[in-house]
């Protein structure tokens, strides 16, 4: 796998109590219950709130309009800090309301065509497997799935192998799927496009704010990522990156409003010439303001040492849920990032998240719709997901263990 840029050489430090205890006391939410929830929507601190926060107010006071115009400075500022999180210009970056936004947007500038190929895996989003049906089914696009490779994940040559024969259109890939804790290998996937000059689309809707991105590095025309996950931003909030191959291409989303675009004659616009012909006009300034106070935060905090701490909570909390009766723990990867999933013999998903957040523990849980083809594969109905973050500690994950523990004896 390459790695983004900045990952190699001697191990980092890891996070002091002192400071593990500044992140907590910068989240109020942590006073009065564990939270194991941050691949659902993790809980954002206080510079971010205050950001959120700061700006309605300002617009109670002086009005909607009058409120932009006022913080433009900030706004700027908030694109810069999202744009750097990903190793990005500013101007490649459109703001959007989530990740689906942006990861539609993405699609709908691709100029499809019937019998086009559009090349994926078996471990997508589900969201993203629906539009690629739908792409099918309104325009016989082709869609090829990759196989998995023996240890889980995408083939990589089963991948090269169908981005050489079938020359797809598209290869679209997500990074970290909402059902597992698998990280695909999505820089050598970009590798590969770049070297067919293949239009590449990332969802890493669960990577932003859990390790380093490094969009150059992954070759990747179109990336995708909400702010409420793993960045700790607030939800109805995301961003979209796009390449310079892009814009030089044309693409633009099928349906560009007045911020996209210029209406310059009264049977012609012209595009945006950056990332903003991927945006609307309509925002919740709020929020983008609040996204780049959760990428600031987020980058003082160190995503190198964010991915290493949070990724040992779960590897961690793995071998304790491999210990509990009837539990089975179903990552599977070369690469396994800080979502958990696991299925309990006689247990439903979606009641042990009730009883767990009874005793003030948050989790989520899925079901087969979810991901059809990996919970069929694995012969179950759906999973316990667990996910923890940076500020998390063991004694969280004790309270989890003993409350598992208690439920499934009763």
């Amino acid at each position: 796998m390459t790695p983004p840029h900045g990952t190699e050489g001697s191990p980092l430090e890891p996070f002091s109590d002192e400071e593990i205890s500044g992140f907590r006391e910068d989240t109020p939410g942590l006073r009065h219950r564990v939270h194991l929830n941050n691949a659902g929507a993790s809980l954002m601190p206080n510079p971010v709130t205050s950001a959120i926060t700061g700006y309605l107010e300002l617009e109670a006071e002086i009005g909607g309009y009058e409120a932009e115009d006022a913080e433009a400075e900030a706004i700027t500022r908030a694109y810069e800090d999202t744009a750097a999180i990903v190793g990005a210009p500013p101007d490649r970056i459109a703001m959007t309301e989530h990740a689906t936004a942006s990861f539609v947007a993405a699609l709908s500038s691709i100029p499809f065509r019937p019998g086009d190929v559009l090349a994926t895996t078996r471990q997508d989003y589900v969201s993203n497997q629906i539009q690629y049906l739908a792409l099918s089914d309104r325009f016989g696009v082709d869609i090829v799935r990759a196989p998995d490779a023996p240890e889980g994940g995408v083939d990589l040559h089963a991948m090269e192998e169908i981005i050489h024969r079938r020359r797809p259109k598209l290869v679209a890939v997500t990074q970290i799927p909402t059902n597992s804790g698998l990280v695909q290998d999505v820089y050598s996937i970009g590798a590969m496009c770049r070297a067919r000059d293949v239009l590449y689309l990332v969802d890493g809707c669960q990577s932003v704010g859990q390790m380093p991105v490094d969009v150059e590095a992954m070759g990747c025309d179109f990336f995708s990522a909400t702010s409420r996950k793993y960045l700790r931003g607030p939800r109805g909030a995301g961003f979209l990156y796009v390449s310079d191959r892009v814009l030089d291409a044309g693409l633009e989303p099928l349906f560009p409003d007045m911020r996209g675009a210029d209406w310059i004659a009264d049977d012609l616009y012209q595009p945006a010439p950056d990332a903003r012909r991927f945006e609307t006009w309509e925002y919740a300034w709020a929020l983008v303001l609040g996204t780049g106070a959760a990428a600031r935060y987020a980058a003082a905090v160190g995503i190198e040492r964010i991915r290493d701490r949070a990724r040992g909570l779960a590897a961690d909390l793995r071998v304790r849920l491999s210990g509990l009766d009837g539990a089975n723990v179903l990552d599977r990867g070369q690469e396994l990032g800080a979502t958990v999933t696991a299925s309990f013999a006689g247990h439903v998903p979606a009641d042990l998240v009730v009883e767990l957040r009874r005793r003030g523990i948050n989790t989520s849980s899925q079901t087969r719709i979810d991901a059809v083809i990996d919970y069929d594969e694995k012969g179950v109905d759906g999973a316990l997901r667990i996910s923890p973050h940076y500020f998390n500690t063991d004694g969280d994950l004790d309270v989890l263990e003993g409350a598992l523990r208690e439920i499934l004896r009763g």
